[in-house]
């Protein structure tokens, strides 16, 4: 036990290490994490890491997809919505059905139902990696809306593919009438539960008498709920966790208070970044058990094999991606579209973000060493290793490349919007106007010359004021205008034109100001 635990206080460290070489490097840190696991899996004496599928699906999954969709921007989510159901879930299925083919026709050994087992492992790429990668560089909203979105549901897509293909291997038969009826329900399912669970999540917080701790520790239970509960009646928990955590995001401002707001923030911070950098170590970590299980196959056959799938799927999702683009511009003088000439820098750009990573991994791991029958799983170690070169390829060429693909081609941002700068200015100047008009309505007995100034003034001598029921009717009525200014904001955030990022940066303000008020009473 005590050396289990050596083990994991080292990996943690390394983390750390890796993470701050990164940064200093202006690497992402996914492509130094991966990387610095195979390295270290070399050393001497290293034990050796056998990453257990269930350890990913049901421990690191939850938490990460729920923060991906906390964080979320719902409006632009919705404004995309066709595009990213297109690759999240059209895209996808061309994805199997092409590393399906080529990998039948290629790969010794290899059947239809092996090839779709495949593609459904490596046909979705990977949130963190993107969303890590591009917070080195500046890249047009819709782009990252697009990659955010995309991550978000292809997920369960692609582990319908896993777990259909799956079957057809252990019976050697598949139904495409069963398996259509089976993926709506998955689909539709985790949809309807996912908004289920929330809803109670939501009461819950509201109706019992939670304190900071508690709401916090129910925030982090949240995910396990959403995916336990789906994955028990057999639908999408990966749908489940993405729906609720939408859901719950768009209604945080009911149910959380400002102290939970404030302090959940940065416990999920630190959670996430223990998660993510685990997972991508561990990649790196499990290579040698994945070398060593090769068998028949030659490990430079098997990487030959891992680079094809990987050319495959990167040359596959930069075509689907201006073919796309050509088709919405098509498609834009029959219907209504979010942008009728797309052009080619973004969709280039969209298409090249394509690094695999944790759900691609966990499923090859998932595959049963033996069939129904008993017999041996047919080719499953190649299928582990060649995800593993595909990680580790689109990790490293995609995590390299893309910035500088994005810094040579320049994209312009086509949506037009107002520099943070100038909507931050916008904001600032809605919300002293709304603050003073509401003011004017519900203190007007209080002020007599300039109701805002004196109401600041007065603010501002709380420390002094000369009588404690004076003194704590100014702090009610400042709270109260907080909460107004918070509704207002919300209000405010349905307009496209605003960033989320910025409109969070504000309602963070507000919590940060109600704190060092209540501070004052305590």
């Amino acid at each position: 036990m005590e050396h289990h635990i050596t083990i994991y206080l080292i990996i943690i460290v390394a983390v750390l290490l890796l993470t701050m070489v990164a940064r200093r490097l202006h690497i992402a840190y996914p492509v130094m994490l991966v990387t610095g696991g195979v390295m270290i899996s070399f050393i001497p004496g290293f034990p050796s890491v056998n990453l257990d599928p269930a350890l990913i699906f049901t421990i690191f999954l939850p938490p990460l997809l729920y923060e991906a969709a906390w964080y979320t921007s719902w409006k632009e989510f919705w404004k995309w919505r066709r595009v990213i159901s297109s690759f999240a879930f059209l895209i996808v299925l061309i994805t199997s059905l092409l590393v399906a083919y080529i990998s039948t026709l290629l790969l010794p050994g290899f059947s239809l139902a092996l090839g779709f087992l495949l593609g459904g492992i490596v046909s979705p790429p990977d949130a963190v990696s993107a969303s890590a990668i591009l917070k080195h560089v500046r890249v047009p909203r819709r782009v990252s809306a697009i990659l955010e979105g995309e991550s978000l549901l292809n997920d369960a897509s692609s582990l319908v593919v896993f777990r259909f293909s799956l079957i057809a291997v252990n019976t050697g038969s598949f139904l495409f009438h069963e398996a259509a009826t089976s993926f709506l329900w998955i689909i539709i399912g985790g949809i309807a539960t996912g908004i289920a669970v929330a809803l109670c999540i939501f009461y819950l917080h509201k109706w019992l008498p939670t304190d900071i701790n508690s709401e916090i520790l129910i925030t982090l239970m949240t995910p396990y709920f959403l995916f336990l509960v789906a994955e028990g009646i057999h639908v999408s928990g990966v749908l489940s966790v993405v729906t609720g955590g939408l859901f719950l995001a768009s209604k945080r401002n009911l149910f959380l208070t400002h102290s939970s707001r404030l302090q959940g923030t940065g416990v999920w911070a630190v959670l996430g970044f223990i998660l993510n950098g685990l997972v991508f170590i561990l990649i790196g970590l499990e290579l040698p058990v994945i070398v060593n299980n090769l068998g028949e196959v030659s490990l430079l056959q098997a990487i030959g094999y891992g680079l094809l799938i990987s050319v495959i799927l990167m040359v596959s999702r930069v075509v689907c991606s201006l073919g796309a683009s050509v088709f919405t511009t098509f498609a834009s003088r029959y219907i209504r579209t979010a942008d009728s000439r797309p052009g080619w820098k973004g969709p280039l750009i969209f298409g090249w973000a394509g690094m695999r990573g944790v759900v691609s991994l966990a499923a090859a791991l998932s595959i049963p060493v033996t069939t129904l029958a008993g017999t041996p799983f047919p080719q499953r170690n190649l299928i582990l290793f060649i995800t593993f070169i595909v990680i580790i390829t689109t990790l490293i060429v995609h995590g390299v490349t893309l910035p500088m693909l994005i810094k040579f081609l320049k994209p312009e941002d086509l949506d037009h919007y107002l520099p943070v700068e100038e909507q931050e200015k916008l904001i600032l100047k809605q919300l002293s106007a709304a603050s003073r008009n509401y003011l004017n309505e519900n203190y007007h007995t209080r002020v007599a010359e300039d109701p805002y100034f004196r109401f600041l003034a007065a603010k501002l001598e709380f420390p002094h004021a000369g009588k404690e029921s004076e003194a704590h009717t100014l702090k009610m009525a400042h709270i109260d205008l907080l909460q107004q200014q918070r509704a207002w904001l919300w209000e405010l955030n349905k307009d496209i034109n605003y960033d989320d990022e910025v409109i969070r940066k504000f309602l963070l303000l507000l919590d940060i100001e109600e704190e060092s008020i209540r501070q004052l009473e305590r």
